[in-house]
């Protein structure tokens, strides 16, 4: 498959990158540098573009079988909180999707990926008291542009996963991801590397089609 993946530059969007290109696919990575922290190697074309802009996502889309989305801001949560950010628009998450479900509808791609947050849309009472209170705090722009991208990837008519990791780590994990469409979890933290090859395998299976699914690492 051909896939493009939106917001590749590091975390689960470069890991999604890794895990696309160990299974086979070619992928295009789109960050707003034109980089990845990636050598490079076959399969991969590193392309610089934004994800709000329609003109970059109708230069690259055409050819591809799906698209992965892990749009986020990157910027520590604090200052987000009490200044907003400062390198990125605070609705990316909603507005880069919508751009990318758009462009998707355009050139007739159907598969889409989008990675968001464990305790938002589906599994919003499953999340643990101490996080609802850190999601009021410290995170509610974020967690408010989050739902409403969910929306987005709902109503966009495609064949659409939604994928939700718990608190992300940096570890290096070997085990796949916990993955569950009812919203179970074992414990509040994933590796971005094990999100990342979940992400690939949901570009190439249907299991997953239509479904919220919670990401953990496995207890």
């Amino acid at each position: 498959m051909n896939v493009l993946v939106v917001g590749a530059s590091r975390g689960s969007g470069a890991a999604a990158v890794q895990a696309l290109l160990a299974a086979g696919h070619r992928v295009t990575a789109l960050s707003r540098q034109g980089r990845v922290p990636l050598p490079p190697m076959p399969g991969l074309t590193v392309v610089a573009g934004d994800a709000l802009r329609a003109a970059d996502l109708d230069r690259v889309l055409p050819g591809h079988d799906a698209g992965v989305v892990t749009l986020g801001i990157s910027e520590p949560a604090w200052r987000v909180r009490l200044r907003g950010p400062r390198h990125t628009p605070s609705d990316v998450r909603s507005r880069g999707t919508q751009c990318v479900v758009d462009a998707m509808q355009r050139h007739g791609v159907r598969r889409l990926v989008v990675q968001t947050s464990y305790g938002v849309g589906e599994t919003r009472a499953h999340l643990p008291g101490l996080y609802r209170l850190m999601f009021a705090l410290l995170l509610k722009p974020q967690i408010e542009d989050t739902e409403r991208q969910e929306q987005v990837v709902r109503a966009s008519g495609l064949d659409w996963v939604l994928v939700q990791p718990v608190n992300l780590t940096d570890r290096l994990v070997r085990a796949p991801a916990f993955a569950s469409a009812a919203g179970e979890v074992r414990g509040m933290q994933v590796a971005r590397g094990q999100v990342g090859r979940f992400l690939a395998q949901a570009v190439a299976v249907p299991d997953w089609v239509g479904r919220t699914v919670a990401l953990s690492a496995p207890g």
